[in-house]
């Protein structure tokens, strides 16, 4: 069964289709613990082939290097959760997939996994642009597995809408 994102994602993902199909612009998502949820979300709209390209839903490590070319060294160093490599997942996904704008999630999701430095909810986003810089995002959400995911994904849309480009 198809979950329907609540009015209020449904009104973020509205405003950011018509920032999207409004500028000509194509998007990619990557994510990890999201696990496919943003993705999900952007096709719920009819018309969202006019603007969504395509989304990689790299949980594993070796997915991440594979797919999107994260450097083994930038995991290895900082660890899958960190702003590093949500900004090389995102800049992966931007290069592979040819697109104007593309989004990152990585987090923990829980119940487990989390450290002191890393508590579960701890989640980076990544949002890459042509010719631009990738703004990271960084924050700790409260509650429980889908909770957390849920979050994220709102989070990183809000953030999609915040620096669409041309804005």
């Amino acid at each position: 069964m198809t979950q329907i994102p609540s009015t209020e994602v449904h009104t973020l993902l509205q405003a950011f289709a018509g920032q999207m199909t409004d500028r000509g612009l194509r998007l990619a998502t990557a994510e990890s613990c999201t696990g496919g949820l943003l993705a999900k979300w952007m096709t719920t709209l009819p018309g969202s082939s006019n603007w969504f390209e395509c989304g990689f839903v790299t949980y594993s490590n070796t997915s991440k290097v594979n797919m999107l070319q994260v450097a083994p060294q930038a995991l290895e160093i900082h660890g899958a959760v960190s702003p590093q490599v949500a900004e090389q997942m995102a800049s992966g996904a931007l290069g592979l997939s040819g697109v104007d704008l593309a989004v990152s999630v990585t987090g923990i999701a829980g119940p487990d996994g989390g450290t002191a430095s890393k508590p579960v909810g701890t989640v980076y986003i990544g949002i890459a642009r042509r010719e631009q810089p990738v703004v990271t995002a960084h924050r700790v959400f409260e509650g429980d597995r889908d909770t957390v995911r849920e979050q994220s994904a709102h989070l990183a849309l809000k953030l999609l809408v915040e620096h669409c480009p041309g804005g």
